[in-house]
Formats: structure tokens, sequence, C-alpha cells
């Protein structure tokens, strides 16, 4: 067991031989760090918290009671293999919440970026590659094999199906069940997933140019209304754009996937 001197671990704590607990790391009271775990430096574990299998918390992320991280995927598929969780720096880790272990067939690993908050109980599957700055709002929860890309917002008891990939800077609205890929900058509401326009609001706070936004609403309305079938017209836009906003949605639609896209006016 590596324990740092300069890591606080709390004398109701239990830390297994062989896990690794950086300088200034903080093991609250009645958390339970299993002995492949590595947590980074200023990695802060309130109390009861569990972290299991081979499984890596970087620098500065807080963790709130009752979060259980690096536990078995719920996949009938599992049999016992080695796999990952790793989780970046700075993120904010709310009551409750579960993150799984990648599968064998998944690649192994789960990974989760930097700067992210996760609201209480929500719940990030088995395989699952989500970015940073990611916002997963209360009870939302990512099915195996998601990309979910950076800047998203996932409204509260959402649900991701599972291989979805939703784009960088996409918006999913409260209550919402997402079956298909959701292009960048997307905005998604309704009880069955509706693509409803562009996440104007987060676009703008970003500080997106207003030519790109203009680029990007008239992006929209072609793949809303040109003629063609949806892949046909991405690939027009591609040949007609000048704004690297609207080239990135050509690359995601006209890019590998296991699903199909939510295309304006589809429920």
């Amino acid at each position: 067991m590596a324990i740092s001197p300069e890591a606080n671990v709390h004398s109701h704590a239990l830390v297994e031989e062989g896990a690794e607990i950086a300088a200034g790391a903080r093991i609250g009271p009645f958390c339970h760090v299993g002995p492949k775990a590595v947590i980074g430096p200023d990695v802060e574990l309130m109390s009861h918290v569990v972290v299991q299998g081979i499984t890596e918390i970087g620098e500065g992320t807080l963790v709130h009671p009752f979060t259980v991280l690096g536990g078995i995927p719920q996949d009938l598929k599992f049999k016992g293999e080695e796999t990952r969780l790793v989780i970046g720096k700075r993120n904010r880790i709310r009551e409750s919440v579960t993150m799984n272990s990648g599968t064998e067939g998944g690649g192994g690993l789960t990974s989760v970026g930097d700067d992210g908050l996760f609201m209480a109980g929500c719940h990030v599957a088995h395989d699952c590659r989500v970015g940073n700055n990611v916002i997963v709002v209360n009870n939302a929860a990512l099915a195996g094999h998601c990309v979910i890309e950076d800047e998203v917002i996932i409204g509260g008891l959402s649900g991701v199906h599972q291989w979805v990939r939703i784009g960088r800077g996409a918006i999913i609205g409260a209550v919402t069940m997402v079956t298909a890929d959701v292009i960048p900058h997307g905005l998604v509401q309704a009880p069955r997933g509706k693509l409803d326009g562009l996440n104007l609001v987060g676009l703008k706070r970003r500080g997106v140019a207003r030519s790109d936004i203009t680029a990007l609403r008239a992006a929209f309305q072609m793949l809303a209304q040109g003629e063609g079938a949806f892949q046909e017209r991405a690939k027009r836009l591609g040949d007609e754009t000048e704004s690297d906003y609207v080239r990135e949605i050509v690359n995601f639609i006209t890019g590998g996937s296991d699903r199909s896209f939510l295309t304006p006016g589809k429920i």
C-alpha cells in the first residue's frame, strides 16, 4: 500500500493494501478504497464512498457520499476480466453517483474527462467515453458504450441508449430518452428525443462568433429541409461551408456510427 505521508486518511476509512493515495488526498470516514485504486493528488472522498476495481481518480476531484466508482459492469457478458475506470481532473461527483468499469468486448475502459459535474444519482455505464466539461444532471443515465463529447449537458431523469454518440456542445432536455446520435450543438427534447434546433444559448455563452452561429442556423435548415437523404445533405454542407463549426457537424454525421441520427422533425 502506497499512502503518501501528505495524504489524510480518516481512522474510520478502509484502504486496502495495494491502493495508491497521493499527496493532498483526503479519504473521509467510512470510505472503502480497493487494492487496485489510484487516488490522485488533492482528491477528496468525503465519506461513505466506495472505490472498486482498477480505478484512477484524477487530481482535485471531489466525490460526495454514497458514490460507487469502478463497480463491475451491469452486463451479462462480463465474466470477471480485469477492466478499468479512469476519471480525469477536477470533477465534481455528487451523492449516489455510480460509474462502472469497462468490458473486454468494449475495449476494457470507461473514461471520464476533466472538469465535469455529475449530479446526484446519475449513472455512467461500462465502456462509456465522456469528454471534458460535461454536465449530467440528477438521475440521468448513460448506457454502455456511449460517447459523450466535450461541453455536453444531459438533463435530469434522461436516458441515453447504448452506443449513442452525443456531439460536442449539445444539450439534452430533462426527461428525454435519446436513442440515436445527436449532432454537435444540437438541442434535443421531448420524451422520445426530438432534435428541435441548436443549443444557441450554449454557443453564445462560449463566445462563438455571430458568423458561425448564422452558418450553423443555415446548416440546420439545410439538414431539415434540403433535398436528398440526410447523409447526402450533410456531404453537400461539407462542400459548401467555410465554418469550422458546420464542418464539425458534417464530420460527425459522415463518420462511423453504430446508430442512426436524430434528424430535425424526427421523433
